[in-house]
């Protein structure tokens, strides 16, 4: 098994929901498990100069222990994706019910035409780094010879991230999925 960090957002529809669906659909593989979840975040949506504002994402990261090959889990996270409603030709900077994204895959590095570990994008995105260092403060991300604490403290990123009384899981005595 080979842990694996990966963030999950949601800025359409019932944000709370795509993201806990997302967790136990990932947990109730047999080759994956869920080990830890960060908290909810309310983050400002990523948009390019001069595009239209969209609604705040939710935003939190798994870390899940898997069995999943990088390409593999690739795979069963764009599954997910699509069953809670994500159209994958919309589109890049669009606003989503569900995305899904592999931010560190082990020791690994990767650079496929398909996905590319660690996340490139994961230096400058306070909105995943601000939950991963909830999870993992001290984890050296492969390739940079820098924690994911250092990294937050060194983001350029400056935009809205408010952790929220939200969990992707529910508490033990409240019935329904996780």
């Amino acid at each position: 098994m080979t842990r694996v960090y990966v963030g999950l957002g949601a800025n359409v529809g019932d944000r709370l929901a795509a993201l806990r669906g997302a967790a136990a659909a990932l947990g109730s593989r047999a080759d994956t498990s869920v080990a830890a979840a960060s908290p909810v975040y309310e983050t400002e949506a990523l948009v390019p100069p001069g595009a239209e504002p969209q609604p705040d994402h939710l935003n939190a990261v798994l870390a899940l222990d898997t069995a999943l090959t990088p390409l593999a889990l690739l795979r069963a996270l764009r599954a997910v994706e699509r069953a809670a409603g994500r159209d994958h030709t919309a589109p890049r900077w669009s606003a989503r019910p569900l995305d899904l994204d592999v931010l560190v895959y082990g020791a690994r590095q990767l650079a496929t035409p398909a996905l590319t570990v660690p996340h490139p994008g994961l230096a400058e995105r306070r909105f995943v780094l601000r939950p991963l260092a909830d999870l993992a403060p001290g984890l050296v991300v492969p390739g940079t010879g820098r924690t994911v604490a250092d990294m937050l403290a060194a983001t350029p990123d400056r935009s809205r991230v408010a952790r929220t009384a939200l969990a992707l899981t529910r508490p033990a005595s409240t019935p329904g999925p996780c």
